[in-house]
């Protein structure tokens, strides 16, 4: 069949209706271990987790709703650095630092044998739902490329 003829799919991704970024779907565990009721009554499902380290939204829906980085409850990462990168274990930014500045890998490895446990909660206790082991792999090549 001729391709000028086949119709493309469209697009489904939601975007952060403040800084543009493609959103992250999360289920209603994940909204519910991180946000109060009220804010959960303030959005739709499904709602998208806003990735972008600068943006303030933490949470958005279709229709534009959103909730604020800063109205949670404690700090979560990748929207303030000081949070724990692995929610569930509490692997910080200085830890994955202090193995660079080691020259090793020792508490990175220790937390991402854990991220891959059935002790993770990365479903209750991430702020997008996911395992924390992609943001740890790539703060840790960052750090080591200074």
């Amino acid at each position: 069949m001729n391709k000028a003829f086949v119709r493309e799919p469209d697009s489904t991704a939601d975007y952060c209706p403040r800084c543009g970024s493609e959103g992250e779907a999360v289920g209603a565990v994940t909204l519910a271990a991180q946000l109060t009721e009220a804010q959960r009554r303030g959005l739709s499902e499904p709602a998208n987790f806003c990735p972008s380290p600068r943006c303030e939204v933490i949470y958005f829906d279709k229709f534009e709703r959103f909730v604020l980085a800063a109205d949670l409850a404690k700090p979560v990462y990748p929207k303030d650095p000081s949070a724990p990168i692995c929610a569930c274990f509490g692997l910080s930014c200085e830890d994955v630092e202090r193995d660079v500045a080691e020259g090793g890998v020792t508490r990175v490895r220790a937390a991402l044998e854990k991220a891959k446990s059935p002790e993770a909660r990365c479903v209750e206790c991430a702020p997008n739902g996911r395992s924390c082991v992609a943001f740890v792999q790539r703060y840790y090549m960052e750090r080591r490329k200074q």
